[in-house]
């Protein structure tokens, strides 16, 4: 028998980042224009809403959660006189790919305030590294993008190279494995979607929810901007609360938030507090 308690007092390692909604893509857009289209192809129109409901999750299994969604499912037996199958899955799935290389081709627009994130990790020495609910056939052109634009994570993992996807922690372990991390605890998972957070939690990290720049306020940066300030604040706390729900550790408007965060977790860490 064992009953002891160790506490982990060192610095943070690692800041580990969704793509789309979190670091690229306000609004995170790029997916939901291809599910959208991918539907809309079979006859089958989806609301953004409907969209959005499994975001954060592998894709093909994000399309068999869509199939399996009440209305939809009900919209594609009236069109194709046939539920939903698994062979009408896996054939979306490979309609959807070049769907998605093309949405994210016109979306790969860094957040604002990113750039002054990658600068206060530098200076901290903590390691970035990316996961993301895209299949790695998906985001070559993401990558070189955001290359372009001065974002290049040391550690990127795509949810086809683990055994499981989201919510699962394999995406943020495999991260961790690949910076040389010594210990999960010092690890912070920043997300806008709750699946994201699940995943940071599960894994044992610190986690900060993104409210407004992603998927659970979904506006681009113009429309949310065109906002009056009242419905910003309305937006604003229905997001902040669903990811305090979820468990996340802090919530922010967007990634141009997260160092007084990140230095505020430090300060935890070293008090001896754990994730």
């Amino acid at each position: 028998m064992y009953r002891y308690e160790r506490q982990y007092t060192g610095p943070l390692q690692a800041i580990i980042m969704d793509w789309a909604g979190t670091t690229v893509d306000f609004g995170s857009m790029a997916p939901i224009r291809a599910f959208q289209k991918l539907f809309e192809n079979h006859g089958v129109p989806i609301s953004e809403e409907e969209a959005r409901g499994p975001m954060g999750t592998e894709k093909r299994e994000h399309i068999r959660q869509l199939c399996a969604h009440s209305r939809i499912r009900a919209a594609w037996t009236e069109v194709k006189g046939a539920e939903p199958t698994q062979a009408d899955i896996d054939s979306m799935y490979d309609e959807f790919v070049p769907l998605q290389i093309d949405a994210i081709a016109k979306t790969a627009v860094l957040i604002p305030g990113l750039l002054d994130t990658l600068a206060w990790a530098e200076e901290n020495d903590v390691k970035i590294g990316a996961n993301t609910g895209y299949a790695d056939v998906m985001i070559e052109g993401l990558l070189a993008n955001a290359a372009e634009q001065g974002y290049k994570p040391a550690s990127n993992i795509c949810a086809t190279q683990v055994p499981q996807g989201r919510p699962y922690p394999y995406m943020a372990m495999m991260n961790a494995i690949e910076l040389g991390v010594e210990d999960l605890g010092a690890c912070v998972k920043i997300d806008d979607t709750l699946t994201g957070i699940d995943e940071g939690l599960n894994a044992g990290m610190w986690t900060i929810g993104v409210a407004i720049s992603g998927n659970e306020v979904g506006m681009s940066l113009e429309d949310w901007n065109a906002l009056e300030e009242d419905q910003q604040d309305r937006l604003r706390a229905k997001a902040y609360d669903r990811f305090l729900r979820a468990g996340a550790h802090y919530v922010v408007d967007s990634i141009a938030d997260v160092i007084p965060c990140l230095e505020e977790i430090e300060a935890r860490m070293a008090a001896g507090e754990k994730a």
